[in-house]
């Protein structure tokens, strides 16, 4: 026979788990709009910016989660998580866990199987902002998991961040989160690339991201043309530059002729190589995708999208 839900003890409105720069700034905007917050870190003395500004230190996991009916987990990894979290499973039965540390996919999914096992109302948060953005309409958080967590709590997630809810699997946040900050490493990284072509001729890192900023600013106009052409699915629609004409192997060779690796560059020519080689050389640059994508698309179903 299962354990009865307890009815929570509230103290304060959240209690917040992991005080580094993203959980501090969690807390402060938490405060800073009047909400009562429970604090807890592992080093005690990251909790003194927080009390100091009202918050409720903790000296304990489990005084932490049995103080507030709502828990944020905002710690290093998902191994972490579990750890710390474990031995107080039980006192966290019939209380909502909202998990903003960075996970997987399967590992959000994983954290909200467990949750369910003990009676834990889970939400998953994937954090598209860095600390500073945290309080604003600037940053992005995603959420995925239970759609009656979202909705009772949506007055407090909307004191961080614009929100949006990505369905009840609970992995959907993180997948999205981790799609776009590929994208964002995979830039980065394709700079400091050209930034190391450009360096044996005396160009600083510097002035070469003077004239690359701009230039990546515009060509990301281009998304839009290249999403509309993966939905519709037809490679050969006019206007776009076709995969022969977009061979990078000379990009390649001067990559290696100013002894720089080329692998960033490289990555991308393999992929076009790859439906040239397919016979697909005539079609559009972002055929690309189809070496990329899963081997079946899965249709969305309409309670799995988005919705703010």
């Amino acid at each position: 026979m299962s354990e009865p839900t307890r009815k929570p003890v509230q103290l304060t409105d959240v209690s917040m788990l992991g005080l580094g720069a993203m959980g501090s700034a969690l807390a402060a905007a938490l405060l800073d709009a009047g909400r009562s917050v429970t604090v807890w870190n592992r080093t005690p003395d990251r909790a003194a910016e927080s009390t100091t500004r009202g918050a409720r230190g903790a000296d304990s996991v489990r005084e932490a989660v049995t103080a507030s009916p709502v828990v944020v987990a905002c710690l290093l990894k998902y191994d972490s998580v579990r750890d710390t979290l474990g031995p107080v499973a039980g006192e966290l039965r019939g209380r909502t866990l909202l998990n903003v540390t960075t996970t997987t996919p399967n590992e959000s999914r994983q954290l909200a199987a467990w949750a369910a096992e003990f009676g834990i109302t889970y939400l998953d948060g994937a954090i598209m902002a860095v600390p500073a953005m945290i309080g604003t309409r600037e940053g992005q958080i995603f959420y995925s998991g239970s759609r009656t967590a979202y909705d009772t709590l949506r007055p407090t997630l909307d004191i961080w961040a614009t929100s949006e809810f990505h369905g009840e699997d609970a992995g959907r946040a993180s997948l999205v989160d981790l799609a776009m900050l590929s994208g964002m490493y995979q830039m980065f990284a394709g700079f400091l690339h050209g930034a190391a072509m450009v360096a044996p001729m005396g160009m600083s890192a510097s002035e070469f991201a003077a004239r690359q900023g701009p230039f990546l600013v515009a060509m990301a106009q281009g998304l839009a043309g290249f999403a509309e052409v993966v939905d519709g699915g037809d490679y050969t629609v006019a206007g776009q530059q076709s995969l022969d004409f977009s061979d990078l192997s000379h990009i390649v060779r001067a990559s290696e002729e100013e002894d720089v690796d080329p692998a960033p560059i490289a990555m991308v020519q393999a992929l076009i190589s790859r439906q040239i080689d397919a016979g697909h050389g005539r079609e559009g640059f972002a055929r690309i995708y189809e070496s990329l994508r899963a081997t079946t698309r899965p249709t969305a179903r309409p309670e799995e999208g988005t919705a703010a």
